[in-house]
């Protein structure tokens, strides 16, 4: 990877055409990460995604599918786990979601915590209303870990950032006061990009990869400096914090 931007956080098998998407990002210079919720998910996009190229499947385990999927579903993602050149979207949800399935959530993410293939590779991870443990527990297991769109306390972000751990963002985040708040306090090379599509909507749309362009605009103009010192800035954390991600797996 070098100048290309990428969108760390995409749902790429959640869009009607996924196909058009992949077209979209590749106009616009973007490449992606397609992050799955589950390991029969993460199978089938990778068998539809080549090993290298603009876009490469995450494996996940979706913390509102942890009670679903159990410990079985933690073997499955280990049997998937060393050929997985990133790992997503994994996490916990104490949001009313996911309240009721607090206790479950935990074992599981302890579980995938343990898996020594996640010492290697980007982590990205959920954290929605269990912000301070989920920080607490990739900091006790060393992960590198990027959390995606944090909308936690403040304090809990400094304990992230103190941990080494990064945070991607996204167009909902750019657009709203919390999210600027926390924008302005993070050193400007611990920020990755995600668009979270089709879950986030801009000008009434899904965001989309091609969307990562504008994000690099609107950025320049919150950190007062200019759109080329952004790209700049996001490649650059991209190589160091995340490496090639269009290197195939050992």
């Amino acid at each position: 990877m070098t100048d290309v931007l990428l969108d760390t956080h995409c749902h790429l098998d959640a869009y009607p055409d996924p196909s058009h998407i992949l077209a979209g990002a590749t106009t616009a210079g973007v490449e992606l990460v397609a992050v799955t919720n589950s390991p029969d998910n993460y199978r089938r996009m990778a068998t539809l995604l080549p090993r290298s190229g603009p876009a490469r499947a995450a494996l996940g385990l979706h913390p509102l599918s942890a009670e679903r999927l159990g410990m079985g579903g933690v073997l499955r993602f280990s049997r998937h786990a060393a050929d997985a050149a990133w790992i997503g979207e994994i996490g916990l949800d104490f949001s009313p979601a996911g309240r009721d399935t607090r206790t479950t959530q935990l074992r599981i993410f302890d579980a995938l915590l343990a898996l020594p293939q996640l010492q290697d590779r980007p982590v990205t991870v959920h954290t929605r209303g269990a912000d301070r443990i989920a920080v607490q527990r990739l900091a006790d297991a060393g992960i590198r870990a990027v959390l995606h769109w944090y909308t936690g306390p403040l304090d809990v972000a400094d304990d992230a950032l103190a941990a080494g751990l990064h945070f991607s963002i996204n167009p909902a985040m750019l657009a709203s006061a919390k999210g600027r708040t926390l924008l302005a306090k993070l050193p400007h090379d611990r920020v990755l990009f995600e668009t979270d599509g089709p879950h986030t909507r801009r000008a009434g749309q899904p965001c989309e990869p091609a969307n990562l362009p504008d994000m690099v605009e609107n950025l320049a103009q919150l950190w007062e400096v200019t759109a080329a010192q952004i790209h700049t800035q996001i490649c650059a954390n991209q190589r160091r914090i995340i490496g090639d991600t269009t290197a195939s797996p050992e």
